[in-house]
């Protein structure tokens, strides 16, 4: 009678077990709430990264070195025969957050050959014109003026740098086109630059 009894309860208990769930398939047990993390480079070739700087006590968000055009493009190539224009911006945030924007700050970096393409003081008045409003962002200062190897041909190498109100630098990131005017070098911001300028403004709130 006992075995009886024993045997019954064994069958009950598989019975149990099998309308029980199944376990999760590993690849599915993630919650399609979780995202993975967007990579800061999107389709437009930029890269955007966010570090915090101790020193100064801000929070910097940075579309690090990205190429504007490189040679004469239409129209420009009186002002840009055999001259690589790059970008380089940054918005500054104090303290540990992205809510407020102080300033940003835009550099300009031009690699040529020519040492005639060199920027002097009384050149370097920078004018942007967004969407076709007219923007005088002052005077650019020099950050470095040096000779680079490159194919054993020496380039001359031109970092130019201006800090604009972030209301100012909001105004060019959001605009469908823009040119740039430096001393004599006049150029216009390429799509993917645009769109990298937009992806890096919608990094902060304001």
């Amino acid at each position: 009678m006992k075995r009886i009894i024993l045997i019954c309860s064994c069958l009950l208990l598989i019975q149990s077990a099998s309308l029980l769930p199944k376990t999760l398939n590993p690849s599915l047990a993630k919650s399609p709430s979780v995202s993975e993390p967007s990579s800061s480079e999107l389709d437009h070739g930029g890269k955007i990264e966010t570090k915090y700087d101790g020193f100064n006590h801000e929070t910097v968000v940075t579309l690090r070195k990205m190429r504007i055009t490189c040679g004469g493009a239409k129209g420009l190539q009186s002002t840009l025969e055999q001259t690589c224009v790059s970008l380089v911006a940054s918005l500054h945030c104090p303290g540990k957050q992205l809510d407020y924007v102080r300033y940003a700050k835009l550099q300009l970096i031009f690699e040529t050959k020519d040492w005639d393409k060199r920027h002097p003081l009384d050149e370097r008045e920078l004018f942007v014109v967004a969407d076709g409003q007219r923007l005088r962002l002052g005077r650019m200062g020099l950050v470095t003026q040096n000779i680079a190897g490159d194919r054993w041909i020496d380039v001359m190498k031109e970092v130019l740098e201006v800090s604009v109100p972030y209301k100012t630098f909001d105004t060019i990131a959001r605009a469908q086109m823009v040119e740039v005017k430096v001393g004599k070098t006049v150029f216009a911001l390429e799509q993917k630059n645009l769109e990298a300028l937009g992806d890096l403004n919608i990094r902060v709130k304001f």
